[in-house]
């Protein structure tokens, strides 16, 4: 009896290795074009991100902040621009302290012709709009900020309801030392300052800085000279104070003995004592001291005078306002002087 014959395993178990050979041996002869074709597809793409880089960055949009690829650290103390921080609480009362504010439409007009490019800001009432066009045009050109207000806001914003209508904030005038200002004036014949001997309102200051510019005074020496440039007394001033310059110093009895030395003769004025204002010749070189309503001068700023002065009239009142008392004289030095 025949059987049928058993399967060569042998030679079938041969078989598949020279199978597997041939077809890796194809495979290797055969070109790889799934990589070439991914291999190249990259490359264009990257050649496109290189030629388009820069039109990449334009379209990002700045305020999106890019995330951060897997794996990559990123530190947590990157800082962020400088123009996102916020201005410190010590920076902006610095800022505060360098300006002022200044009130009333004739303040704020002499102010912008005589300093530009001191002001800061603007804010006034739409009805004053049409005066200050071309102060807000020119704020406009250099970017600085001018607001239309109701008049509720701005009587906040000047801390007063006497504003005038317009308020601009300024950086602040220089006062310049009394030892400077002398040095820098030693050669003048004729010069007019004031001093003020504790006389700090400021309605009262800014009239008294209008009556020093009308008669062409030089300057006001006080111990505080910023007082000058609130927005009241710059109201008061109508534009006077642009004129006028402030003078500093640590004490006022100090001061007066520099201008004595500098060739300035010191008058003071008393209500009870002194000679007529009117019948007294005024040096070309002086300087009259103020004091405040109530005490007047110190004895110690007293001691130094040359000259008492006394404004006559019919005694039915003490005495006069300060600011009253400085024009009168201002205006007899001042007409002496022209003849």
């Amino acid at each position: 009896m025949a059987y049928p014959a058993k399967p060569n395993n042998k030679s079938r178990s041969q078989s598949a290795p020279r199978s597997e050979a041939g077809r890796s041996e194809e495979n290797r002869s055969r070109p790889a074009k799934s990589n070439r074709a991914g291999s190249d597809k990259s490359a264009g793409s990257k050649g496109r991100d290189d030629r388009q880089g820069p039109a990449r960055d334009l379209l990002q949009k700045p305020w999106k902040s890019a995330k951060p690829k897997a794996n990559v650290h990123t530190s947590d103390k990157t800082e962020k621009p400088t123009a996102n921080k916020p201005i410190s609480a010590g920076l902006l009362k610095q800022q505060e302290q360098q300006e002022s504010r200044v009130h009333g439409e004739n303040a704020c007009r002499v102010c912008f012709t005589e300093r530009p490019e001191a002001v800061v800001k603007m804010y006034l009432q739409p009805e004053y709009a049409g005066r200050f066009a071309d102060v807000m045009k020119y704020l406009a050109a250099n970017k600085k900020a001018y607001h239309l207000v109701d008049a509720a806001e701005l009587e906040k914003i000047a801390g007063s309801q006497h504003h005038g209508g317009v308020v601009l904030v300024v950086k602040k005038r220089e006062n310049l030392n009394i030892a400077s200002y002398l040095t820098l004036n030693r050669k003048h014949k004729k010069d007019c300052l004031l001093a003020l001997d504790g006389v700090g309102n400021p309605h009262n200051l800014g009239a008294i800085a209008r009556s020093c510019a009308h008669f062409g005074v030089s300057g006001i020496l006080m111990t505080e000279p910023d007082l000058l440039q609130s927005g009241a007394a710059a109201r008061t001033a109508e534009g006077g104070l642009e004129f006028v310059q402030g003078l500093s110093c640590e004490s006022l009895p100090l001061a007066l003995q520099l201008c004595k030395q500098a060739g300035y003769t010191l008058i003071t004025t008393s209500s009870h004592a002194g000679k007529s204002l009117y019948q007294t010749t005024l040096p070309a070189k002086v300087v009259i001291v103020f004091g405040e309503e109530m005490d007047g001068v110190s004895q110690a700023v007293a001691n130094n005078a040359e000259i008492a002065l006394q404004i006559p009239g019919s005694g039915k009142v003490e005495s006069l306002n300060v600011s009253v008392a400085a024009s009168l004289i201002l205006g007899e030095w001042y007409r002496q002087q022209q003849n």
